[in-house]
């Protein structure tokens, strides 16, 4: 049973911030913040955490942002702060944790996913990618496409299959790749909204120790659905106040332009509204969750609702506004260096939201997981096995 309580873990943020200036240096002040294990606060000691409840985790960010201390910029290392962490915590040595976890929570390294791949975006376990073992070093050579945000990452999650002569789920393995090694080639995907925050990765001799490998050899699937599992958690369950989100747009769109109201419309916010509000209670049930190491098929569901209420709340964002919804602010092709949904046009959120329902699971995908693991359905046959 943990000594910790909400009120000892104010304490400790009050006593950190009392020699430690919120004002000066941010990544000094977010390396300090990790040592204090004042970063992930349910992590174990010396990893950024105190291994404190989950659920407190909230106050310590509350108290940080009170006092007006600078984040990490998660938007910009979504996938290092909710996919890579985890599984490292999970799969990863003790050296490892200790090399990546710091700078990947202070921001100072940014992270993307070598996963998807051409010819193996839904069947991931179809992975062509290669990594032959050379003396200490894999060699790895193959392809990845749709990488978020490749050009901004320091380090990728990066899946290969080392044992082609077995069963495909079978001789996958999971590493650790520095993206500044020679032979990584990173080029822009141009997607429907005119920027290019995705990419295609190319790989050719590239060069991984064995000392990033993660987890066993051959061992990669058990380790990549640790990752998949945070992943829908990362992509669904972001924690989000009421009214959080594209759906509180359109509410204080709703409540400041009464002359854009039609009865019809009313309704489909009045469900939208409600809807939006249910995903949020269970994203952060789920995080919690997560938090605590238990990462499970619900987070497909998370996923899957948020997919389909953020195209659900776009489209009702663009028809609200009329012919103004159909502006687009920008179409010149730029590489962003974060994300930025809320923060642009509803013609953009209303393209962008189309991704949402492939990128991180297709949502055809995410009801078969939804059907045999969590409603325990008979599953559906497969050849591939």
């Amino acid at each position: 049973m943990s000594d910790h309580t909400a009120d000892r873990l104010r304490g400790l943020v009050a006593a950190f911030l009392r020699t430690h200036d919120p004002g000066g240096d941010r990544v000094g002040f977010l390396r300090a913040r990790f040592d204090a294990g004042l970063a992930w606060v349910h992590y174990p000691t010396g990893l950024g955490g105190l291994a404190a409840p989950p659920h407190l985790q909230p106050v310590v960010d509350a108290a940080f942002a009170e006092a007006g201390a600078p984040d990490n910029r998660p938007r910009r290392n979504s996938i290092g702060l909710g996919m890579a962490a985890p599984t490292l915590l999970r799969h990863g040595t003790d050296a490892q944790c200790r090399r990546w976890l710091r700078p990947l929570w202070t921001g100072e390294e940014a992270w993307c996913q070598l996963f998807s791949e051409p010819d193996a975006g839904s069947d991931l376990a179809g992975l062509r990618t290669r990594a032959a073992r050379d003396g200490d070093d894999w060699v790895v050579d193959g392809q990845k496409v749709w990488t978020s945000m490749a050009h901004e990452a320091r380090w990728a999650i990066l899946l290969a299959r080392t044992d082609p002569a077995v069963p495909k789920h079978h001789g996958i393995t999971y590493f650790v790749c520095d993206m500044t090694t020679p032979g990584v080639q990173v080029r822009p995907l141009r997607q429907l909204t005119g920027e290019a925050e995705f990419n295609e990765v190319f790989l050719t001799g590239v060069r991984v120790p064995d000392a990033q490998r993660v987890g066993a050899e051959g061992q990669g699937w058990q380790v990549a659905r640790t990752t998949l599992m945070n992943e829908r958690v990362a992509i669904g369950g972001r924690p989000l106040p009421r009214e959080g989100g594209m759906v509180g747009l359109v509410a204080r769109l709703w409540r400041e332009r009464p002359e854009l109201r039609t009865a019809g419309l009313h309704e489909e916010i009045l469900h939208s509204w409600v809807r939006a509000e249910a995903a949020r209670l269970a994203a952060l049930r789920l995080r919690q969750l997560v938090a605590a190491g238990q990462p499970g098929p619900e987070g497909s569901a998370v996923k899957l609702s948020f997919a389909e209420l953020n195209q659900r709340i776009s489209g009702l964002e663009v028809e609200l506004l009329g012919a103004q919804g159909l502006r687009h602010d920008d179409w010149v092709m730029h590489r962003p260096t974060e994300p930025d949904l809320l923060g642009r046009t509803a013609t953009y959120r209303y393209l962008r939201a189309r991704g949402n329902s492939i990128e991180g699971g297709t949502s055809e995908i995410l009801r078969t997981v939804i059907a045999e693991r969590v409603l325990g359905l008979p599953a559906e046959p497969r050849v591939d096995r």
